[in-house]
């Protein structure tokens, strides 16, 4: 297990944000949080982040219990949160995303490596390399967002809503590259309001409502629940 959060609660002042949630991820796995706007799902991954102190519980990554962990610790640990809105340094070029995006990281020859299979995975970035990022279409600076994230060596990887803001193609071209990203060894853990997306990639799944855990397991029970279709799919 990679992950294993243990019946976290977090406020926000005196609003509840997380109620008892608790989370388990298999190392090499997919795993997607679901839930509408204000569910809690971000929360949680800041909170894995090491943005926001939890109030109760526990978090344990790799054996290791992390919650009060710093956020620098814990990407050098191998968390990395690619943040909801893709949170670029828009008038950098592309490369200089990506490199910023290594900048814990001492090993000169293993970047040069996994830059140039970034460009390899993104072959548009290649392209657009000496480009601002500021200036690329949303779905080529969600590109740069997760290639910035697999920069830093993750072991574990947080995608916060990538599809936001995506055209129906783009989504459809997330599904490939969150594949190929989980082929090369490395966990995620996916947050998506686009229920489809999610249920493509995933193996596993947990829906969140109100800052609580109300469904979860393989995702195939997702995919038959009555709940997710009338909840989610307007079925």
């Amino acid at each position: 297990m990679i992950l294993s959060i243990k019946n976290i609660s977090l406020y926000y002042g005196k609003a509840m944000a997380l109620d008892n949630v608790s989370i388990e991820i298999e190392d090499g796995s997919v795993v997607t949080m679901i839930g509408a706007n204000g569910a809690g799902k971000s929360t949680v991954l800041r909170a894995l982040s090491g943005l926001v102190k939890i109030n109760s519980g526990e978090i344990w990554f790799s054996g290791k219990r992390i919650d009060g962990t710093s956020p620098t610790n814990i990407v050098k640990m191998g968390i990395v949160h690619v943040p909801e809105g893709r949170r670029l340094f828009p008038a950098l070029s592309v490369m200089s995303n990506l490199e910023l995006g290594a900048s814990l990281r001492k090993d000169k020859a293993g970047i040069k490596k996994d830059m140039n299979e970034i460009f390899e995975h993104f072959p548009r970035l290649l392209e657009r390399r000496n480009q601002s990022a500021g200036t690329l279409s949303g779905g080529e600076q969600q590109m740069v967002a997760i290639a910035r994230g697999l920069m830093a060596k993750p072991k574990l990887l947080l995608l916060d809503e990538p599809s936001l803001g995506l055209s129906p193609i783009m989504v459809d071209e997330l599904v490939p590259i969150i594949k190929n990203i989980n082929q090369t060894g490395v966990s995620v853990l996916l947050v998506e309001q686009n229920i489809g997306l999610a249920l493509r990639v995933a193996t596993k799944g947990y829906a969140l409502q109100v800052g609580k855990v109300v469904m979860q397991g393989d995702i195939e029970l997702f995919k038959s629940s009555d709940i997710v279709k009338r909840a989610y799919l307007g079925d």
